[in-house]
């Protein structure tokens, strides 16, 4: 089949779903191609926002049930899985009607790569296609970076944050290999669930992109849940035995050996663009494979734009989200978005879960800023102690001139919606005062914001 769209998008990631749904509206001619029919609606849907933060739920609610030993922890396990697979499976057939049951989108099975700056050829089920368009939108997101680990790619207890999620089994005993964002909430829920976990981590500071406090805080928090951090690690191998699997590996030259039932690759994502061919169509990449783009998200091809982890920079639903955004305004004429005017908060949602806006305290200072600095531990905030959620900490960061907001830390119940409430407040060009001042309902974890910028005075 050979046919002509308006516009192409490969990917059903969050922007590219959103801008068919827009183009679409506008009267244009859609083709969605997605390599898998498990990936519709993209990757936040089926591998990793929505899942992960399910099993962090179910996990939380499992360890509340008290003690339990292990058949009983892996039966609830396997309901959790269960459970995510409902959920993902809902949202996926949601996302698919979404688009396909429009006349004019077409959502096509197949794997895409350019043939030349209008044309793709699509590997699907039924034959290759060659299709064609004005206007193309890579949305193909990230992948997972393999490690060049002896053993790592033979062994059948390796896993990667996608795979894991598949496993409806609780392993005994868990490795996660890296400590990055995916590395602390695969931690946090395995070890709610009842696994013993030992995060390996290369680097020799625990969390090093987060002021000292505030990784201790984390730390001490899933050290309390049973999990071992080993900080200063070079892995050797990987090998598998009949029963269990066992890490190599060296901390300050001693070399240690670990048994588990179950290793999780967390070592990092890069751009997904094997098979693609960008450079047949003339886009270029940078050195880490991602492809390069402007402020507004063209490619070197200006008809060709991308939008989510294809593009690199921050690897978040929201920004995808965003980047739908600032393509529309750039389609329509008004250019009033870019890349360049956003500095988003994130959050990390392990128990309890870890966000930040802005800068850190190391990071203010290593600017030559004048701070003024505030920290209140999670338990002094009333709404903590009702729902017995009192680990943690909370911090904020203001300039000593000017008062302004430079970011804020949250360790704590609920830090995933307050840390909404700080950045609003930072784009809304609020000083702390506003934050200070601010009359919140209680008893509620927002609240807390009163008494921490209330320390700065």
């Amino acid at each position: 089949m050979n046919r002509h769209y308006d516009a192409i998008i490969i990917g059903f990631g969050k922007g590219g779903k959103t801008l068919a749904a827009h183009l679409a509206d506008k009267g244009q001619s859609v083709a969605v191609i997605e390599r898998s029919e498990k990936m519709y609606g993209g990757t936040c849907i089926n591998i990793a926002c929505i899942p992960t933060k399910t099993l962090v739920h179910d996990a939380k609610r499992s360890a509340s049930c008290g003690e339990l030993d292990f058949p009983a922890k892996a039966k609830a396990y396997r309901r959790a899985i269960a459970r995510k697979n409902e959920v993902t499976a809902f949202l996926r057939e949601k996302n698919y009607s979404m688009l396909a049951n429009r006349d004019n989108v077409d959502v096509i099975t197949g794997t895409a790569s350019f043939r030349s700056p209008h044309e793709v050829e699509v590997a699907a089920a039924a034959g290759t296609l060659v299709l064609s368009a004005d206007s193309f939108f890579i949305n193909t997101g990230g992948e997972t970076v393999i490690p060049p680990i002896e053993g790592v790619r033979d062994s059948r207890r390796v896993y990667v944050s996608t795979t894991m999620l598949d496993l409806e089994e609780l392993p005994r005993r868990l490795a996660i290999l890296g400590a990055g964002y995916i590395a602390l909430e695969f931690a946090s829920f395995y070890a709610e669930f009842g696994s013993e976990v030992t995060i390996l981590e290369r680097g020799p500071r625990f969390l090093p992109r987060e002021d000292a406090d505030v990784a201790q805080s984390v730390r001490d928090s899933l050290e309390a849940r049973g999990v071992s951090i080993v900080t200063g690690t070079a892995i050797r191998s990987v090998k598998d035995g009949e029963h269990d699997t066992t890490v190599l590996y060296t901390v300050d030259g001693e070399e240690r050996r670990l048994a588990v039932d179950a290793v999780l690759l967390a070592t990092g994502r890069r751009p997904h663009t094997e098979g693609l061919h960008p450079e047949a169509a003339g886009v270029r990449l940078d050195e880490r494979g991602a492809i390069v783009v402007n402020e507004r998200l063209q490619t070197s091809v200006p008809h060709i734009w991308a939008l989510g982890d294809v593009k690199g920079g921050p690897q978040f639903t929201y920004i995808s989200l965003d980047d739908f955004r600032i393509v529309r305004d750039a389609l329509s004429g008004k250019n009033t978005r870019s890349i360049n005017d956003r500095d988003p908060a994130y959050a990390v949602f392990m128990d309890p879960p870890l966000a930040r806006v802005g800068l850190t305290e190391e990071a203010a200072r290593a600017q030559g800023r004048d701070v003024r600095v505030a920290v209140l531990p999670a338990g002094a905030v009333p709404r903590a102690r009702v729902i017995d959620q009192t680990e943690g900490l909370l911090k904020a960061v203001v300039d000593a001139q000017s008062g302004a907001i430079l970011g804020c830390a949250l360790h704590c119940a609920e830090a995933g919606e307050m840390i909404n409430t700080v950045e609003a407040a930072i784009r809304a060009g609020k000083d702390y005062t506003f934050l200070r001042d601010m009359i919140f309902t209680h008893p509620s974890m927002t609240e807390a914001l009163n008494d921490l910028f209330g320390k700065i005075s």
